[in-house]
């Protein structure tokens, strides 16, 4: 029932194409300018088009003990930790969880969605893709991930915000880390990549505003760029030629709009709310993402790995949410890693109700998939020591979704005493990204062309799910 039991350090770098060199125009890298998109509106208004924020969870979060708890499941099920009751009656979270445990009326929980890929690599482009990959191993899709197909279908050409963006650690920039390749829709489709840690006194976002100096080279730069549309197209196969022409002026927007500017300045947020959110990665994340919806951004993907970045990881704990007893005590990992996981998220959920977003921002927190209900006993790599964990485990998990205008204080699905497969409402991501779709505007029957040239379409299967469909549609 457990997987192997050798070291698992989680989602892996590998560096894409686009970063192997760098070409500077306009005084950015060509990855960016590729990467450049644009939809929307100012910073501050309300939102005239629905908008995804997607918090995602690599390693895996232990939905045993987060949303799906088994008080009564044998010890070597149930863990160490003990349920709560919530705001609503019959609901019950972790009890490292009493933040959300308020709040419960303002979110849902998803117990039953499960898939057949227990590799990192492979969970991560079964889930970021929505297709069944044909390898299950390995961060490289061989399909375009849901962001790249949200980035082209609702860029627009006349707005210097990026539709689609990501934010990541400094050490975890490829787009193949997290499979968000853009695979035949060409790297123009990959998502703007947001690189740091914004709770850093240091933060900065990369590639956007113009210093002085370039300010004053700007007019050549732009004769430079003009000048790119003479090239002959056959010198380069691979598109990214093509892709330059097509978002050379968006870069160019980016560069010089305040808009975009200020949409990143997490320093125009009230000091009170950033302590709210908490100064750690997933929380100066969380409210980073709220502002680039409101900015204009329709799907911003927010990467909760360590929560601080640059420094130490406590030895008996791990870098993500990949809870292999080699890799760490998961229960003291817990202990340290949950806190600021629930204050980040319930700051996020009382935020987006706060602000009136509920309805026109979808917010789906999840991993690749859950945590082996039965718990394993080995030496921790870094601890030399005996100590508890779980392994990889796809056939159930849990998330969390609110805003989309849903109802919201529910339990979707169900799975059995031990935690191990969903008995009540099956689901699959696809379902979820049927559900995301919708909620975006997207026909996700739609269809893109493959290298061959054979129509795809979006997504292959999976309908939205209708607990989660908006009140009174």
């Amino acid at each position: 029932m457990t997987a192997t039991h050798i070291p698992c350090c989680g989602p892996r770098t590998r560096r894409s194409f686009l970063e192997m060199g760098a070409i500077s125009l306009l005084g950015i890298n060509l990855s960016d300018v590729l990467r450049a998109e644009t939809a929307a509106k100012n910073a501050g208004r309300k939102l005239k088009e629905k908008s995804v924020i997607f918090v995602w969870l690599p390693g895996g979060m232990s939905h045993l003990e987060s949303y799906d708890m088994k008080p009564d499941a044998p010890v070597e099920y149930r863990g160490v930790f003990n349920p709560i009751r919530t705001k609503v009656p019959g609901t019950q979270i972790c009890e490292l969880f009493p933040q959300q445990a308020k709040l419960t009326d303002k979110f849902n929980i998803i117990r039953s969605i499960s898939h057949e890929f227990s590799d990192h690599g492979g969970g991560h482009k079964r889930f970021m893709t929505g297709r069944i990959p044909a390898l299950p191993t390995g961060f490289v899709n061989d399909a375009p991930s849901v962001q790249s197909i949200v980035s082209r279908k609702l860029q627009h050409a006349d707005n210097p915000m990026p539709a689609c963006v990501a934010g990541v650690d400094r050490n975890r920039s490829g787009i193949d880390v997290f499979s968000l390749g853009a695979a035949y829709l060409g790297p123009s489709a990959t998502p703007f990549l947001v690189v740091g840690d914004p709770s850093a006194k240091d933060f900065k976002v990369e590639n956007i505003g113009l210093t002085p100096d370039m300010e004053t080279r700007l007019d050549d730069r732009r004769h430079l760029l003009e000048g790119i549309d003479n090239l002959q197209r056959d010198m380069d196969r691979s598109g990214l030629m093509d892709a330059m022409d097509t978002f050379s002026q968006r870069a160019m927007g980016m560069l010089t709009a305040t808009q975009v500017r200020d949409a990143f300045d997490l320093s125009k947020e009230p000091t009170k709310l950033r302590e709210r959110y908490g100064w750690s990665a997933y929380g100066q994340r969380g409210i980073l993402a709220r502002r680039l919806v409101e900015a204009g951004c329709r799907f911003v993907t927010m990467v909760w790995e360590n929560p601080f970045p640059g420094k130490t990881i406590p030895k008996n704990c791990t870098y993500n949410w990949d809870s292999h007893a080699v890799n760490c005590d998961m229960f003291a990992d817990s202990r340290w890693r949950m806190p600021i996981y629930d204050q980040a998220v319930s700051a996020l959920i009382e935020d987006i109700y706060s602000r009136g977003l509920e309805k026109d921002v979808l917010v789906v927190v999840t991993g690749e998939f859950g945590r082996t209900p039965k718990i394993n006993t080995q030496i921790g790599t870094q601890t030399g020591v005996a100590q508890p964990g779980r392994d990889h485990w796809p056939n159930a998990m849990s998330n969390i979704v609110f805003g989309g205008g849903m109802a919201t204080g529910q339990i979707i699905g169900a799975t059995n005493p031990r935690g191990e497969f969903p008995i009540e409402r099956p689901l699959s991501p696809n379902d979820l990204w049927a559900t995301i779709y919708q909620h975006l505007g997207i026909n996700y029957n739609d269809s893109f062309d493959d290298f061959q040239g054979r129509p795809m379409p979006i997504l292959p299967f999976g309908d939205p799910i209708a607990e989660l469909m908006p009140v009174g549609a």
